[in-house]
Protein backbone atom coordinates (compact mmCIF):
# COMPACT_ATOMS: atom_id res chain seq x y z
CA UNK A 1 0.00 0.00 0.00
CA UNK A 2 1.53 3.31 -0.56
CA UNK A 3 1.52 5.66 2.82
CA UNK A 4 0.10 9.08 2.34
CA UNK A 5 1.99 11.45 4.44
CA UNK A 6 0.40 14.39 3.80
CA UNK A 7 -2.39 15.54 6.32
CA UNK A 8 -5.10 16.80 4.21
CA UNK A 9 -7.77 19.38 5.36
CA UNK A 10 -9.26 22.17 3.26
CA UNK A 11 -12.13 24.50 2.99
CA UNK A 12 -15.20 24.48 1.19
CA UNK A 13 -18.38 26.70 0.63
CA UNK A 14 -20.97 25.00 2.41
CA UNK A 15 -23.42 23.69 0.12
CA UNK A 16 -25.67 21.07 1.85
CA UNK A 17 -22.92 20.60 4.63
CA UNK A 18 -25.16 22.08 7.52
CA UNK A 19 -27.13 19.08 6.55
CA UNK A 20 -25.27 16.50 6.99
CA UNK A 21 -23.07 17.93 10.44
CA UNK A 22 -26.36 18.20 11.45
CA UNK A 23 -26.99 14.80 10.86
CA UNK A 24 -24.17 13.34 12.09
CA UNK A 25 -23.84 15.22 15.61
CA UNK A 26 -27.15 14.03 16.29
CA UNK A 27 -26.36 10.62 15.46
CA UNK A 28 -23.15 10.64 17.81
CA UNK A 29 -24.77 12.20 20.37
CA UNK A 30 -27.44 9.59 21.25
CA UNK A 31 -29.89 10.97 23.81
CA UNK A 32 -28.86 14.86 23.36
CA UNK A 33 -29.44 17.09 26.09
CA UNK A 34 -29.26 21.15 25.95
CA UNK A 35 -26.03 22.58 25.07
CA UNK A 36 -23.85 23.77 27.78
CA UNK A 37 -20.67 26.25 27.49
CA UNK A 38 -17.29 24.87 28.48
CA UNK A 39 -14.48 27.43 29.23
CA UNK A 40 -11.03 26.07 27.54
CA UNK A 41 -9.24 28.64 30.04
CA UNK A 42 -6.71 27.41 32.00
CA UNK A 43 -9.03 28.74 34.65
CA UNK A 44 -10.20 26.12 36.84
CA UNK A 45 -12.72 23.17 36.80
CA UNK A 46 -15.93 23.46 34.69
CA UNK A 47 -19.51 23.93 35.77
CA UNK A 48 -21.89 23.24 33.65
CA UNK A 49 -26.00 22.83 33.50
CA UNK A 50 -25.80 18.93 33.35
CA UNK A 51 -25.21 17.03 36.42
CA UNK A 52 -21.77 16.50 37.67
CA UNK A 53 -20.03 13.64 35.66
CA UNK A 54 -16.75 13.50 37.55
CA UNK A 55 -17.01 10.98 40.71
CA UNK A 56 -15.24 10.58 43.64
CA UNK A 57 -13.83 7.07 44.83
CA UNK A 58 -12.60 7.10 48.07
CA UNK A 59 -10.91 3.65 47.74
CA UNK A 60 -8.69 3.40 44.88
CA UNK A 61 -10.17 0.68 42.35
CA UNK A 62 -7.80 -1.80 41.37
CA UNK A 63 -6.25 -2.18 37.81
CA UNK A 64 -8.45 -3.59 35.43
CA UNK A 65 -6.39 -6.70 33.45
CA UNK A 66 -7.45 -6.04 29.72
CA UNK A 67 -5.42 -8.43 27.53
CA UNK A 68 -4.08 -12.14 28.50
CA UNK A 69 -0.97 -13.76 27.10
CA UNK A 70 -2.14 -17.09 28.38
CA UNK A 71 -2.77 -18.89 25.08
CA UNK A 72 -0.26 -17.16 22.29
CA UNK A 73 0.21 -18.83 18.86
CA UNK A 74 4.35 -19.17 17.61
CA UNK A 75 4.59 -17.69 14.64
CA UNK A 76 7.82 -16.10 12.92
CA UNK A 77 6.66 -13.74 10.14
CA UNK A 78 9.05 -13.97 6.98
CA UNK A 79 10.20 -11.36 6.08
CA UNK A 80 10.10 -10.14 9.52
CA UNK A 81 7.92 -7.57 10.67
CA UNK A 82 9.83 -3.76 10.68
CA UNK A 83 8.48 -2.62 13.43
CA UNK A 84 10.17 -2.46 16.73
CA UNK A 85 6.96 -3.13 18.87
CA UNK A 86 3.89 -5.46 17.53
CA UNK A 87 0.85 -6.75 18.77
CA UNK A 88 -2.45 -8.29 17.85
CA UNK A 89 -5.21 -9.11 20.20
CA UNK A 90 -8.74 -10.35 19.88
CA UNK A 91 -10.85 -7.55 20.68
CA UNK A 92 -13.55 -9.38 22.25
CA UNK A 93 -11.95 -11.71 24.54
CA UNK A 94 -8.41 -9.50 25.40
CA UNK A 95 -6.61 -12.49 24.09
CA UNK A 96 -3.04 -11.98 23.17
CA UNK A 97 -2.85 -13.65 19.65
CA UNK A 98 0.76 -12.97 18.97
CA UNK A 99 3.21 -10.38 19.94
CA UNK A 100 7.05 -8.59 19.97
CA UNK A 101 8.41 -6.80 21.69
CA UNK A 102 5.19 -6.39 23.19
CA UNK A 103 6.26 -4.47 26.72
CA UNK A 104 8.93 -2.33 25.26
CA UNK A 105 8.74 1.36 26.15
CA UNK A 106 8.43 3.37 23.08
CA UNK A 107 7.68 6.80 21.52
CA UNK A 108 3.73 6.61 20.46
CA UNK A 109 3.19 10.33 19.01
CA UNK A 110 -0.74 10.79 18.35
CA UNK A 111 -1.85 7.21 19.85
CA UNK A 112 -1.55 9.20 22.82
CA UNK A 113 -5.11 10.86 21.89
CA UNK A 114 -6.77 7.31 21.76
CA UNK A 115 -6.44 8.22 25.79
CA UNK A 116 -7.23 11.60 25.38
CA UNK A 117 -10.65 10.65 23.54
CA UNK A 118 -11.39 7.91 25.84
CA UNK A 119 -11.48 10.64 28.91
CA UNK A 120 -13.04 13.52 27.43
CA UNK A 121 -15.61 11.53 25.82
CA UNK A 122 -16.80 11.07 29.76
CA UNK A 123 -16.42 14.42 30.56
CA UNK A 124 -18.28 16.34 27.38
CA UNK A 125 -21.32 16.49 25.67
CA UNK A 126 -21.58 16.45 22.11
CA UNK A 127 -22.63 19.52 22.33
CA UNK A 128 -20.80 21.45 24.94
CA UNK A 129 -19.40 24.38 23.45
CA UNK A 130 -15.95 24.83 24.66
CA UNK A 131 -14.13 27.94 24.39
CA UNK A 132 -10.56 27.72 22.87
CA UNK A 133 -8.12 29.03 25.23
CA UNK A 134 -5.10 31.27 24.19
CA UNK A 135 -2.54 28.38 24.29
CA UNK A 136 -4.19 26.50 21.78
CA UNK A 137 -3.39 28.10 19.00
CA UNK A 138 0.30 27.94 19.66
CA UNK A 139 0.51 23.95 20.22
CA UNK A 140 3.47 22.82 17.94
CA UNK A 141 3.22 20.69 14.28
CA UNK A 142 -0.15 19.21 12.96
CA UNK A 143 -3.25 22.09 13.96
CA UNK A 144 -6.76 22.45 12.31
CA UNK A 145 -6.14 25.91 12.99
CA UNK A 146 -8.79 26.93 15.81
CA UNK A 147 -8.48 30.35 16.50
CA UNK A 148 -8.22 31.77 20.63
CA UNK A 149 -11.63 32.65 22.04
CA UNK A 150 -13.35 30.87 19.27
CA UNK A 151 -16.60 28.77 20.06
CA UNK A 152 -16.61 25.08 18.85
CA UNK A 153 -18.97 22.31 19.40
CA UNK A 154 -16.77 19.63 21.81
CA UNK A 155 -18.12 16.53 18.85
CA UNK A 156 -16.37 19.11 16.44
CA UNK A 157 -13.31 18.99 17.96
CA UNK A 158 -13.37 15.15 18.91
CA UNK A 159 -13.81 14.11 15.04
CA UNK A 160 -10.87 16.47 14.01
CA UNK A 161 -8.63 14.87 16.79
CA UNK A 162 -9.13 11.38 15.57
CA UNK A 163 -9.58 11.56 12.01
CA UNK A 164 -7.28 14.39 11.04
CA UNK A 165 -4.97 14.53 14.32
CA UNK A 166 -5.40 17.83 15.17
CA UNK A 167 -3.05 19.06 17.99
CA UNK A 168 -4.91 21.66 18.79
CA UNK A 169 -7.88 20.15 19.06
CA UNK A 170 -6.29 17.43 21.75
CA UNK A 171 -5.33 20.54 23.33
CA UNK A 172 -8.84 22.28 23.93
CA UNK A 173 -10.49 19.28 24.77
CA UNK A 174 -7.90 18.53 27.56
CA UNK A 175 -8.50 21.46 29.35
CA UNK A 176 -12.29 22.35 28.96
CA UNK A 177 -12.49 18.34 30.15
CA UNK A 178 -9.69 18.35 33.31
CA UNK A 179 -9.58 22.39 33.76
CA UNK A 180 -6.13 22.61 32.57
CA UNK A 181 -3.73 21.21 30.47
CA UNK A 182 -1.66 19.42 33.66
CA UNK A 183 -5.14 18.26 35.69
CA UNK A 184 -5.81 16.59 32.42
CA UNK A 185 -2.59 14.59 32.09
CA UNK A 186 -2.87 13.63 35.68
CA UNK A 187 -6.20 12.00 35.16
CA UNK A 188 -4.87 10.43 31.44
CA UNK A 189 -1.89 9.17 34.01
CA UNK A 190 -4.22 8.13 36.89
CA UNK A 191 -6.44 6.07 34.05
CA UNK A 192 -3.57 3.84 32.59
CA UNK A 193 -2.86 3.02 36.05
CA UNK A 194 -6.30 2.03 36.50
CA UNK A 195 -6.70 0.30 33.20
CA UNK A 196 -3.50 -1.43 34.45
CA UNK A 197 -1.24 0.20 31.57
CA UNK A 198 2.22 0.03 33.34
CA UNK A 199 4.39 0.41 30.78
CA UNK A 200 2.81 3.82 30.01
CA UNK A 201 2.95 7.18 30.97
CA UNK A 202 1.67 10.81 29.30
CA UNK A 203 3.08 14.22 29.25
CA UNK A 204 0.94 15.78 27.06
CA UNK A 205 -2.83 15.37 25.63
CA UNK A 206 -1.85 15.22 22.13
CA UNK A 207 1.53 13.35 22.10
CA UNK A 208 3.27 16.17 20.40
CA UNK A 209 6.17 16.05 23.17
CA UNK A 210 8.16 12.88 23.24
CA UNK A 211 10.47 13.49 25.89
CA UNK A 212 8.84 11.49 28.67
CA UNK A 213 5.65 10.26 26.86
CA UNK A 214 5.64 6.50 26.39
CA UNK A 215 3.75 3.13 26.15
CA UNK A 216 3.91 -0.40 24.99
CA UNK A 217 2.50 -2.48 22.07
CA UNK A 218 0.52 -4.07 24.79
CA UNK A 219 -0.98 -0.86 26.80
CA UNK A 220 -1.65 0.59 23.38
CA UNK A 221 -3.46 -2.74 22.37
CA UNK A 222 -5.06 -2.77 25.96
CA UNK A 223 -6.28 1.28 25.62
CA UNK A 224 -7.41 0.70 22.08
CA UNK A 225 -9.85 -2.23 23.19
CA UNK A 226 -11.11 -0.21 26.27
CA UNK A 227 -11.57 2.47 23.73
CA UNK A 228 -13.57 0.77 21.30
CA UNK A 229 -16.12 -0.13 23.69
CA UNK A 230 -17.42 3.52 23.94
CA UNK A 231 -20.02 3.67 21.13
CA UNK A 232 -18.93 7.57 20.13
CA UNK A 233 -15.43 6.67 20.11
CA UNK A 234 -16.36 3.58 17.98
CA UNK A 235 -18.22 5.66 15.77
CA UNK A 236 -15.42 8.53 15.28
CA UNK A 237 -12.84 6.41 14.36
CA UNK A 238 -14.32 4.24 11.62
CA UNK A 239 -15.30 7.63 9.80
CA UNK A 240 -13.03 7.91 6.36
CA UNK A 241 -14.25 11.65 5.68
CA UNK A 242 -16.36 14.09 7.56
CA UNK A 243 -17.82 17.12 6.30
CA UNK A 244 -18.07 20.12 9.15
CA UNK A 245 -19.78 23.34 8.91
CA UNK A 246 -17.90 26.11 10.73
CA UNK A 247 -19.17 29.60 11.70
CA UNK A 248 -17.42 33.15 12.01
CA UNK A 249 -16.40 32.99 9.09
CA UNK A 250 -19.23 30.69 7.29
CA UNK A 251 -17.24 27.62 5.62
CA UNK A 252 -16.81 23.97 5.73
CA UNK A 253 -14.08 21.89 6.97
CA UNK A 254 -13.51 18.46 5.45
CA UNK A 255 -11.80 16.20 7.58
CA UNK A 256 -9.59 12.92 5.66
CA UNK A 257 -9.34 10.13 8.41
CA UNK A 258 -5.34 9.82 8.33
CA UNK A 259 -5.60 5.37 8.60
CA UNK A 260 -5.12 4.31 5.25
CA UNK A 261 -6.34 1.26 6.58
CA UNK A 262 -10.15 1.87 6.67
CA UNK A 263 -9.86 2.58 2.82
CA UNK A 264 -7.72 -0.63 2.11
CA UNK A 265 -8.31 -3.52 4.41
CA UNK A 266 -11.76 -5.36 4.03
CA UNK A 267 -13.04 -4.74 7.56
CA UNK A 268 -10.90 -2.24 9.07
CA UNK A 269 -13.54 -0.35 11.51
CA UNK A 270 -10.47 1.91 13.74
CA UNK A 271 -8.10 3.00 15.10
CA UNK A 272 -5.96 5.86 14.62
CA UNK A 273 -2.52 6.65 13.52
CA UNK A 274 0.60 9.07 15.18
CA UNK A 275 3.99 10.00 13.60
CA UNK A 276 7.06 12.48 14.68
CA UNK A 277 10.57 12.07 13.99
CA UNK A 278 11.67 10.46 17.21
CA UNK A 279 8.53 7.86 17.54
CA UNK A 280 8.42 7.38 13.87
CA UNK A 281 4.87 5.44 12.40
CA UNK A 282 2.68 3.96 14.71
CA UNK A 283 -0.59 2.47 13.99
CA UNK A 284 -3.43 0.58 16.05
CA UNK A 285 -6.02 -0.82 13.55
CA UNK A 286 -9.02 -2.47 14.51
CA UNK A 287 -10.79 -5.10 12.25
CA UNK A 288 -13.92 -7.26 12.21
CA UNK A 289 -14.69 -10.58 9.52
CA UNK A 290 -17.07 -12.90 10.43
CA UNK A 291 -17.72 -12.51 13.96
CA UNK A 292 -13.87 -12.15 15.25
CA UNK A 293 -12.57 -8.49 16.01
CA UNK A 294 -8.97 -8.19 16.23
CA UNK A 295 -6.76 -4.79 17.36
CA UNK A 296 -3.62 -4.85 15.99
CA UNK A 297 -0.23 -2.15 17.08
CA UNK A 298 2.83 -1.60 15.32
CA UNK A 299 5.06 1.22 17.00
CA UNK A 300 8.12 2.48 15.05
CA UNK A 301 7.43 1.06 11.62
CA UNK A 302 8.02 2.62 8.34
CA UNK A 303 5.81 -0.52 6.75
CA UNK A 304 2.79 0.14 9.10
CA UNK A 305 -0.06 -0.33 6.52
CA UNK A 306 1.77 -3.06 5.09
CA UNK A 307 3.30 -4.91 8.07
CA UNK A 308 -0.67 -4.29 9.47
CA UNK A 309 -2.04 -6.32 7.11
CA UNK A 310 -0.31 -9.07 7.33
CA UNK A 311 -0.43 -8.79 11.04
CA UNK A 312 -4.18 -8.91 10.83
CA UNK A 313 -4.47 -11.80 8.09
CA UNK A 314 -2.46 -13.55 10.57
CA UNK A 315 -4.33 -13.18 13.73
CA UNK A 316 -7.73 -14.08 11.33
CA UNK A 317 -5.91 -17.28 9.92
CA UNK A 318 -5.07 -18.11 13.62
CA UNK A 319 -8.48 -17.39 14.77
CA UNK A 320 -10.17 -19.34 12.11
CA UNK A 321 -7.87 -22.59 13.19
CA UNK A 322 -8.66 -22.27 16.93
CA UNK A 323 -10.98 -24.76 18.35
Amino acid sequence: MRRRKRYRLRRMFPVGVLMVAALVAGAWAGARKPATTVSAAAAGPIVVDAPAVHTQRSVPMAPEHLLSASDTVPHAFSPPLSAAAAIVVDATTGRVVWGTHEHARLKVASLTKIMTALLALKQLAPHDVVTVAKSVPRVPLVREGLRAGEKVQAWKLFYSMLLYSGNDDALALAIAAGGDKWTFVREMNDEAHRLGLHDTHFVSPSGVVDVDNYSSAWDIAALSREAMRNERFRRIVRTKIMHVSWSAPTYSKVYVNNNLMLREYPGANGIKTGYTHKAGDCLAVSATRHGTTLIAVLLNDPNMYVDGTRLLNFGFSAAAASP
